[in-house]
């Protein structure tokens, strides 16, 4: 592996065991993210998107889930196979998490300076004092107003969003060179959306941290992310760099987010578009391309197999029968171009 690599998934595959049957909730995805990079991973609820990230965390709670198969390599160790105590070694200090609720990721009855200085006494070996101190100065700079005075409260003094804050500044206490934002914005207003992808993009640039942001929106990774996988019932629908695919999607997924995401540079009031049909039963997934009941652009091929595999350009591919460009029509100019776009 690359040493621009910093994390590698290969053909990761969780399963969990239900009354309805197997559930494959990851099913075979692959991807790496650089140094120094943000990955943007989306799709639509239930996508495998969040279970793909507790799988490199190792929280898939077991039973009734189970990593299957894949390896996950971060800095040449597979997080897959690492002891016990070197995971917990790695948690919170090398690799951090930023959860989906932060109404309910911090303990109600701890107040926030014990929950900030915990991870520091318990990683870092630092003193009370010590950390008492850097917990303050990153409660300071992730926008906590007063942070003096609010350091000694509970959770439940504050709002939605300084709670979102507080976790970020728990994420970013040890300066993890991975950081896992697993749709951090979930549950708070469009104002504050914006102020904490600013904050998670001002505290990359300052930290360095290589970053993967998990939403449903394509419109939220637009401005962050310099490549994006899109997820569909637990397989790799389409990847690529941000440019191409804003630009040219490949599969009608894709499309079909794209086209559900106001655009502020629109001429004309046009009618949003939706995809339609329901996200499938992942125990009752039909045969071929899981996609294949949603799709304008399904054939009787796209109900037999499922889609191989196609490449579109530099790092681009997509699995799809009936893409929406043809194998090899991007070049690699665009991709190139791609590396520059994402600003």
């Amino acid at each position: 592996m690359s040493d621009d690599i910093l994390l590698s998934v290969e053909d990761l595959q969780v399963h969990f065991k239900t009354d309805g049957g197997i559930v494959r909730a990851v099913d075979g995805v692959s991807f790496q993210l650089r140094r120094g990079e943000t990955l943007g991973i989306v799709g639509e609820s239930g996508s495998g998107k969040s279970v793909t990230c507790n799988a490199i965390m190792r929280l898939i709670p077991t039973p009734p889930g189970r990593i299957a198969g894949g390896r996950v390599m971060f800095e040449g160790r597979d997080l897959l196979k690492v002891s016990q105590k070197q995971l917990l070694a790695l948690r919170g200090n090398e690799i951090s998490m930023i959860f989906q609720d932060p109404m309910s990721s911090l303990n109600p009855f701890l107040k926030v300076s014990r929950q900030l200085t915990e991870v520091l006494e318990l990683h870092q070996k630092m003193s009370g004092t010590r950390a008492r101190k850097v917990a303050l100065d990153m409660l300071e700079m992730v926008g906590i107003p007063d942070p003096s005075r609010r350091f000694d409260q509970y959770p439940h003094q504050f709002s939605g969003g300084m709670r979102q804050r507080v976790m970020i500044a728990m994420a970013l206490l040890c300066k993890p060179k991975l950081l896992i934002a697993d749709e951090p914005t979930t549950a708070l207003d469009v104002t504050i959306q914006a102020q904490i992808l600013e904050l998670i993009r001002d505290l990359k640039e300052k930290v360095g941290t290589s970053v993967i942001l998990v939403t449903h929106d394509l419109g939220v990774v637009a401005g962050m992310a310099r490549e994006i996988l899109v997820m569909y019932a637990g397989k790799v629908a389409e990847y690529a760099a941000a440019r191409p695919l804003f630009k040219t999607p490949a599969h009608p997924y894709t499309d079909g987010l794209l086209k559900s995401v106001p655009r502020v540079d629109e001429t004309e009031h046009t009618r949003l578009q939706s995809i339609r049909g329901l996200p499938p039963i992942v125990t009752k997934l039909p045969p071929g391309c899981p996609f294949r009941p949603r799709c304008d652009y399904a054939t009787d091929v796209c109900g037999e197999t499922y889609p191989e595999r196609r490449g579109f350009g530099a790092a681009h591919y997509a699995h799809c029968h009936n893409p929406l460009q043809r194998e090899g029509d991007q070049p690699p100019a665009a991709a190139h171009a791609a590396e520059e776009a994402v600003e």
